[in-house]
């Protein structure tokens, strides 16, 4: 099989952080190659040097068997035809979509330039994602959280004066739901006999068994193996990761649903959610104490009801008896504060327990912020650092120990584990598990089926109401599909 690209003992240092170490990698035309790892393993950084965003320490890097010189910066893989859908979007909010297409391809240009930019968004939107409901004339800021990905992976395949060669996709399923994710997936088997290569980087491992040739596994920084997708799996994946043991999932699945069960009797414990008036339509309810996740197709009303709940302003419909936190979905817009150190963003809720007199005792903060950073593994050079020299999944840990530091009583969830590694998703779902036995009650949207077992109840949206109330312990994903059409 022809080699495209070859990492030769790439190494990459930010001052006395290790990124990367002695990386060898071999990229082969028409595969689909996943890259897996928990959070700071490296994967990001391997995907700047490739993309000419960060130059390597030490190393070189080939393409086509040619040598690339100190000065490959993003025109040249760009001119190599290398793309990359990054884990935060990046489309400019303010303009059309049809508009963002044109700002990616500056090539394109005359009085025709729009309808050429319309047509090439849509034509590829059509083909990966189909009865996608995106209008080109639609301004990025007014489309949900997952059509945005879904034009963002759309645009990194458009190609108007240059063939592809290699397509890098960072979490791309972060903000899609299944059957968009399923879609995608369709899409990638087609490229094999296209020679269009593609790097599939996810913390979901079940998607990258299904849609990947081989499989390389990153630590701290270093290759730690490779694997034939063929022949590998998800306990073998998991056990070089060096992460939590493959049953943990199960056995917490079956603490969930004993516990489940139990709160079967839930209508005798105090009500903390429920609606002003009962019109005969099934309304969202949650008990003291009490796991609720909400389901069905991504963009039909889940992230809009967590965002009237946490604001009573625009909630007419449902009395909040309790104080709520929310962790929002967009974690870039709604969730870090980009100009803050790790530990003010994890403190911004609980000024009372940091505050001596009258002002801001920083060693509380400190002490507050490494307890967060050593319960859940917050990958920093230090806690002090800038909140943007995280990755996206330690960003999103510090946003969750933010959430549960606060006296909240009631913790609304928008897809809080997105771009977040195996063993860390354990430590939450743990943490979660542990916050519901004291009282804490939570309100859970999640795009991932594997994560409604935690759940005690689940409400299905559709159409932006909810159609349909299951029980977790009892609930099929056969189920929630059906309610879903």
């Amino acid at each position: 099989m022809k080699t495209i690209i070859e990492l030769k003992n790439i190494s990459k240092y930010f001052m006395s952080s290790r990124a990367l170490h002695q990386v060898d990698l071999s990229i082969f035309e028409g595969e689909c190659l996943g890259i897996v790892g928990h959070n700071g393993a490296g994967k990001s950084t391997m995907v700047n040097i490739l993309t000419g965003t960060y130059p390597p320490t030490e190393g070189e890097l080939y393409i086509d068997g040619e040598l690339q010189p100190p000065g490959y910066d993003i025109f040249s893989a760009n001119s190599q035809g290398i793309r990359v859908v990054f884990q935060e979007l990046s489309l400019c909010p303010n303009l059309t979509v049809a508009e963002n297409i044109k700002v990616f391809h500056p090539n394109i240009s005359g009085f025709g330039w729009k309808k050429l930019a319309r047509e090439m968004i849509i034509s590829s939107l059509d083909e990966i994602f189909p009865d996608h409901g995106i209008h080109p004339d639609s301004v990025v800021s007014s489309l949900t959280l997952g059509q945005r990905q879904m034009v963002e992976i759309a645009k990194a395949f458009t190609a108007p004066d240059k063939p592809l060669r290699l397509v890098i996709l960072d979490e791309p399923t972060s903000a899609l739901d299944h059957k968009r994710s399923q879609q995608l997936i369709d899409y990638l088997d087609t490229l094999r006999e296209k020679k269009l290569s593609v790097i599939y980087i996810s913390h979901l491992l079940d998607e990258v068994l299904a849609s990947t040739d081989r499989i390389v596994v990153m630590k701290d920084g270093i290759k730690v193996g490779v694997e034939e997708t063929a022949t590998s799996s998800r306990e073998s994946i998991i056990e070089l990761m060096g992460e939590a043991k493959a049953d943990i999932a199960k056995e917490s699945a079956a603490e969930t649903a004993l516990a489940s069960k139990k709160d079967q009797g839930a209508a005798e414990k105090k009500l903390v959610i429920e609606p002003r008036k009962q019109n005969g339509e099934v309304k969202l309810r949650v008990h003291e104490g009490e796991i609720v996740g909400l389901t069905g197709l991504a963009g039909h009303g889940q992230t809009a009801l967590l965002i009237e709940l946490f604001d009573g302003r625009k909630n007419p419909d449902y009395q909040v008896h309790a104080p709520v936190t929310f962790l929002p979905g967009d974690r870039q817009a709604d969730g870090v504060f980009p100009i803050w150190s790790i530990t003010r963003n994890i403190t911004v809720q609980v000024y009372n327990k940091v505050r001596k007199l009258f002002l801001i005792d920083s060693a509380r903060e400190e002490n507050i912020a490494r307890r967060w950073r050593d319960e859940i593994d917050i990958k920093a050079g230090s806690i002090e650092d800038n909140i943007l020299s995280l990755s996206g999944g330690n960003q999103q840990k510090a946003i969750f120990s933010r959430c549960l530091e606060s006296s909240a009583k009631i913790v609304l969830m928008d897809d809080p584990t997105r771009g977040v590694d195996v063993g860390t998703k354990e430590v939450i779902y743990r943490r979660i598990l542990k916050e519901r036995e004291a009282g804490r009650s939570f309100v859970w949207y999640t795009t991932e089926m594997d994560e409604l077992q935690y759940c005690d109840r689940l409400y299905v949206f559709k159409g932006g109401k909810i159609i349909a109330e299951l029980l977790a312990s009892e609930a099929s994903e056969e189920d929630i599909l059906k309610a879903s059409f």
